[in-house]
């Protein structure tokens, strides 16, 4: 590559992607949200592409400061929070990293779902404190042996996790936007219905305006006060004081949370909950699979600026090519 080529850095990138951008291209690293006015003045016109390792909003605002951009290549396989129509009326496109976490993060899934449903944390706890020697055994919980499980969100990681929900036995269903013919599970159109037959619901949907808060107060207690609710999707399609609400009058009996509405901010009723388990928005962290996310981030880059033709764009951005 080129180093006359000039690339933006918008957050902190991991050591490895930074190593490899920087060996390809002119790399300006500004760990703010919103780069500096003398930042800007400096090197905002010779900016070509981004990678974008933020967590933060991504609009219009931002395109408009840097006016030759041509490409976002985005470290994630959620783009919820970056304006792709406000990018492609500017003529950027925008790349992100699917299908390299597919496995780890439906393992994560399933992970936090058998968790849940044999309360693996108050084990643990019922262990350590001696109470095994003191009170006997502990409390039964439940088998997910013939539960019938519902997927929201049909998508890559939600095809991965529903081949390994088949080994326990029961009936599999999945609610999205429509149904997918090639699927061999049943496609439910009303997600309340279908939470009502559900002993599981894990979210695996993309996060966005139109899931914004999916996950209410009614499908709550159509999965019941035996139900549990895995979250390893996006913190905002869970409308979370309802969710708290449903713990707290166990109108829902158990949730298993990686992602949260205000990261890394918890509220502090789930911390304080036994019916919740957390997790710090981890499920494809593992280190092969979070290199691989790093190494398909500079490899979209690379691409385009080599041959015009990135590996991975977002779907909205397919007919640049």
């Amino acid at each position: 590559m080129s180093k006359t080529i000039e690339i933006y850095a918008r957050g902190v990138l991991p050591p490895r992607l930074d190593s490899r951008l920087d060996a390809a291209f002119t790399l300006h690293r500004d760990t703010g949200e919103m780069p500096s006015d003398a930042w800007l003045a400096e090197f905002g016109d010779r900016v070509v592409g981004m990678a974008n390792a933020s967590f933060s909003p991504l609009g219009a605002a931002l395109m408009d400061r840097l006016p030759n951009l041509r490409i976002i290549s985005s470290l994630g396989v959620g783009y919820d929070l970056i304006d792709v129509a406000a990018a492609k009326e500017r003529g950027i496109l925008v790349t992100h990293t699917p299908d390299v976490l597919n496995a780890d993060v439906a393992n994560y899934a399933l992970l936090l779902l058998l968790a849940a449903s044999r309360d693996l944390l108050a084990q643990d706890a019922y262990a350590r404190s001696g109470r095994w020697a003191r009170d006997g055994r502990a409390q039964l919980t439940r088998t997910l042996e013939g539960a019938t499980l519902g997927i929201v969100g049909l998508g890559r990681i939600g095809r991965t996790l529903a081949k390994k929900l088949e080994i326990f036995g029961g009936p599999i269903l999945y609610h999205g936007r429509h149904a997918q013919p090639d699927v061999p599970h049943e496609y439910c159109a009303d997600l309340v219905a279908m939470a009502r037959r559900c002993d599981a619901l894990i979210l695996l949907l993309p996060g966005g305006g139109a899931t914004d808060h999916i996950i209410n107060a009614e499908v709550m207690a159509a999965l019941g006060p035996d139900g549990i609710l895995v979250n390893v999707a996006r913190g905002s399609v869970v409308d979370e004081p309802a969710l708290i609400t449903a713990l707290e009058t166990g109108a829902l009996g158990f949730a298993a949370l990686d992602v949260f509405a205000e990261e890394p901010g918890i509220p502090q009723a789930l911390k304080d909950s036994d019916r919740v388990i957390l997790s710090p928005h981890a499920a494809s962290a593992t280190h092969q699979t979070r290199q691989a996310m790093f190494d398909l981030t500079a490899d979209n880059l690379i691409a385009y600026f080599t041959d015009g033709a990135p590996l991975t764009p977002v779907p909205e951005c397919r007919d640049m090519l």
